[in-house]
């Protein structure tokens, strides 16, 4: 072989190792692996990877309206029953095909299919009021769903972000029906180039997206990428995170600690905030035989000082609110935020009448998340001083995580991922503890109620209606919210384009890195 040909192949190769040392990667930090590609074994990481592959024929914009996303426009019938959805002109899936109205339906068909391993079943089965008795494929960009009721709630629904109802090309599945592994064929701006479990998944940006023609927003809109790849590492502890993204190896810590925007700032990271959704709360097991007596919660509930909690986990950017509606939310004022007030010698009372021995309570928590954990000492502090027998029961995340899903605690220190109405939230937490072990509030009243929020449309109406849940749980204490999560992130300084919004989950498109 000639030294000439030895020298070109040398400089090729140097030119297409510089070309793809060159090209555009967007690192952003998750703190766990996702827990696969299907959207029915899900978490916060999941949904926020895969939002980016798939999605849904409509999505919240940034001011909590819903806007197009899959589909470009739909129509309403004047008695609220008939749905018809038109999918976006040029939407097609990353392995070429166009996405159709067969395309709505399988998926339809297949997250029923999935019963109550549906996490957002019980949302169109009828159970809950609205059901979705149809859907139909007049032709190939029009897809029309037919429910029993009109419902305040149905497009919301269609949007929720934990419920994955994204479009997905039938083409994952295998000719047994059943989800190929790792495979996730979309139609979004993005799509899975590999997936090294526990350490990365990185996306690829899909050439053939074909954009809304509204302005991005949200999870609604354009949502054009503008880097080569968005790669989500996987960094599960907070101090080696923000050890990377001081390094510049990360570009993007979501979940950032309130209490370290200074020092981030001084860093020449830049750091932003909003409102957020997202409530962190002390979950109560009622079920539990302690834990049942009305009470002995009112006493652990005059017991913590919200207020100091909330201020300092969140460095003054959030307020306590112990309700289901935010004060992001156009639902909120004041009486949302009626409780117990903090009296520690009323606390006494109530032990005493409650008949309180000094029983041991555990407060499940976990290192994971380093919020949970430092709501839990807190807590644990502010009882002790009331003369409650509390213990820290510090467990691995995914313990934790399959001990919420089976009920099987006193206390948690938890967190729920954002809810965008505030019926989503109402309904999560409500249900029959011996079908639903994640229900913490089993009250007929409150779910009726619930109900009815689900159904009304005015919008005094509705608050008004969320008033009376408010005071209902303000009377059962089923479950104590601390705060809503300020969403707040460090960026590093060559990043252009990324914001932060209330339904704190991160966007990689319409990001630049300079």
């Amino acid at each position: 072989m000639n030294r000439t040909f030895l020298i070109s192949t040398a400089l090729a190769a140097g030119l297409l190792f510089g070309a793809a040392a060159q090209a555009a990667t967007l690192n952003i930090r998750i703190n766990a692996d996702i827990r696969g590609t299907e959207g029915i074994d899900r978490d916060a990481n999941t949904d926020t990877v895969l939002h980016h592959i798939f999605e849904t024929l409509v999505g919240f914009r940034a001011d909590l309206s819903i806007g197009p996303a899959l589909a470009e426009a739909w129509t309403v019938s004047e008695d609220g029953k008939t749905y018809t959805f038109t999918i976006r002109e040029g939407a097609t899936f990353h392995n070429g095909d166009p996405v159709t109205s067969a395309d709505v339906k399988w998926n339809w068909d297949r997250r029923v299919a999935t019963g109550v391993e549906w996490f957002c079943n019980a949302f169109f089965d009828g159970s809950q009021g609205l059901k979705v008795e149809t859907v139909e494929t007049p032709d190939p960009r029009t897809v029309v769903f037919r429910i029993n009721e009109p419902s305040a709630l149905f497009l919301a629904q269609l949007a929720n972000i934990q419920c994955n109802g994204w479009v997905a090309s039938p083409k994952n599945a295998g000719p047994d029906g059943k989800w190929i592994a790792d495979t996730a064929i979309g139609s979004g701006s993005f799509k899975l180039k590999e997936w090294v479990k526990g350490q990365y998944i990185t996306l690829e940006k899909f050439d053939g997206y074909a954009p809304s023609k509204e302005k991005a927003s949200g999870y609604a809109g354009d949502r054009t990428a503008l880097v080569d790849e968005a790669k989500f590492m996987i960094i599960p502890d907070t101090s080696a995170a923000e050890t990377a993204l001081f390094a510049g190896e990360i570009d993007v810590l979501p979940n950032f600690e309130s209490q370290r925007m200074e020092d981030a700032k001084s860093r020449g990271l830049k750091v932003l905030t909003t409102a957020g959704l997202s409530l962190t709360p002390m979950l109560i097991q009622t079920t539990d035989p302690l834990m049942s007596n009305v009470k002995l919660r009112q006493a652990i509930a005059h017991a913590i000082d919200f207020e100091q909690i909330a201020a300092a986990r969140t460095a003054g950017l959030s307020a306590f609110n112990p309700s289901g509606v935010p004060q992001a939310s156009a639902y909120f004022d004041e009486d949302f935020l009626t409780w117990p007030e903090y009296n520690p010698e009323a606390a006494k009372t109530l032990l005493a009448e409650a008949g309180y021995k000094g029983e041991v309570i555990k407060i499940q928590t976990n290192t994971r998340y380093q919020g949970m954990y430092e709501n839990s000492i807190l807590v644990q502090a502010m009882l002790a001083a009331a003369g409650i027998n509390a213990e820290l029961e510090v467990l691995d995340w995914a313990a934790q995580l399959d001990n919420y899903l089976a009920g099987k605690f006193q206390m948690q220190s938890f967190g729920y991922s954002a809810r965008l109405d505030p019926s989503q939230f109402y309904g999560v937490i409500m249900g029959d503890k011996t079908v639903e072990p994640t229900a913490q509030w089993d009250n007929p009243e409150a779910w009726q109620l619930y109900i009815k929020s689900t159904k009304t449309t005015d919008f005094e109406a509705r608050k008004a209606v969320f008033k009376e849940i408010h005071a209902l749980m303000a009377k059962d204490l089923p479950i104590f919210g601390l705060y809503y999560e300020p969403v707040v992130a460090a960026v590093g300084a060559k990043i252009e384009g990324f914001d932060v919004w209330a339904a704190d989950k991160e966007r990689a498109w319409g990001v630049k890195k300079n």
